[in-house]
């Protein structure tokens, strides 16, 4: 039975060919399909540019105060995570558009572009930088001085760090309870590169802070460069790694990856509890954005209608798959007699 991507909102028949109403979401249950809370997304990203900006300024003044390696490695980090915000907002912006004739499945792939974009600038702007300058300072050690200084702006840096980080946490946790894994996994896991990138750049910018602080410290107590510049390169290596696992997860998605596997069962036994579907015997789930997905299934229909009967009632099927606001479209096939079906 071939057709066109199956209705990304197309409205059920109506029985009485009254006013036709809108379809029932059928997949409004599913953790992760209920809502492609955007908003939440895009709130957490403001955080985090505000708050980037902030600090980027306030480390380039005191690294230019003190002349410290570290803190010169923690400006080029921040101005790299408020560069990587723009691709961010960008992302988030254009991977809500809605389809098109040229883009049935919608843009939402689009947010995996530019999130990579985000993931070599950190890599180039806050990785090579920060290495590149402490290698520097080893060779053309260069003392530094006003200390206070940039003890001050570590500690108010920490404190807006960890405000962008406990929005990011906080967004993650709660989608992370819905579909029961723990923090790290669904941030590593989730299909909205926005969370994740706020979430892994807050999380190194923490990090990052305390081993500058500590660099620092050590410039002071010893009167050596070598404590310093290996806090620059220290930072450096760990935006480096930061910015590799962001690039994969990045590419895992623009090649294609199916859902979570505890979303597509949930979505298996929403199908089975509805009365036209007697079994499911293929299902896949294809991300194709933040929080959106592609349905494609195979299904055996209650009952023994014509063909012509069983076209209407699977693409009305369709249409109540498609109602949810986190589906791009479905397409269902009759499954073959011999097939087993997928229990739930």
């Amino acid at each position: 039975m071939a057709r066109e991507q199956g209705g990304t909102g197309a409205a059920a028949p109506s029985a009485g060919g009254g006013a036709t109403r809108r379809p029932y979401n059928l997949l409004g249950a599913v953790p992760l399909l209920r809502d492609p809370g955007s908003s939440e997304s895009l709130t957490t990203v403001l955080v985090a540019f505000g708050a980037n900006v902030l600090i980027a300024v306030a480390k380039s003044a005191a690294a230019a105060i003190t002349g410290s390696a570290s803190l010169v490695a923690e400006a080029a980090h921040s101005w790299a995570d408020a560069g990587n915000e723009v691709f961010l907002l960008i992302a988030n912006r254009r991977s809500r558009r809605p389809a098109d004739a040229a883009h049935p499945f919608g843009h939402g792939r689009e947010a995996y572009v530019w999130s990579l974009f985000a993931a070599l600038g950190l890599f180039v702007a806050g990785a090579a930088v920060s290495v590149t300058h402490g290698i520097q300072e080893l060779i053309h050690p260069e003392p530094a001085s006003h200390f206070t200084v940039g003890y001050v702006v570590l500690a108010v840096s920490f404190v807006l760090e960890g405000i962008s980080f406990l929005q990011s946490a906080r967004q993650a946790s709660s989608e992370a309870e819905s579909v029961q894994r723990d923090l790290i996994e669904h941030v590593l896991a989730t299909s909205d590169p926005t969370l994740r990138a706020v979430f892994a750049e807050d999380s190194a910018a923490l990090i990052g802070l305390v081993i500058a602080a500590a660099g620092l410290a050590a410039h002071q107590v010893t009167g050596s460069v070598v404590p310093d510049a290996a806090g620059s390169i220290l930072v450096g290596l760990l935006l480096a790694v930061v910015a590799v696992v962001l690039i994969n997860r990045n590419r895992t998605f623009l090649v294609g990856q199916e859902a979570d596997p505890r979303v597509r069962q949930a979505a298996i036994e929403a199908l089975l509890n509805t009365p036209e579907v007697a079994r499911v015997t293929y299902l896949r789930l294809e991300v194709v954005g933040p929080r959106m997905v592609f349905v494609t299934g195979d299904v055996d229909l209650t009952g023994d209608d014509t063909e012509s009967h069983v076209a209407i009632r699977l693409r009305a099927l369709e249409a109540k798959i498609s109602a949810s606001p986190a589906v791009a479209g479905a397409v269902l096939s009759l499954s073959a007699p011999d097939e087993p079906a997928i229990t739930a």
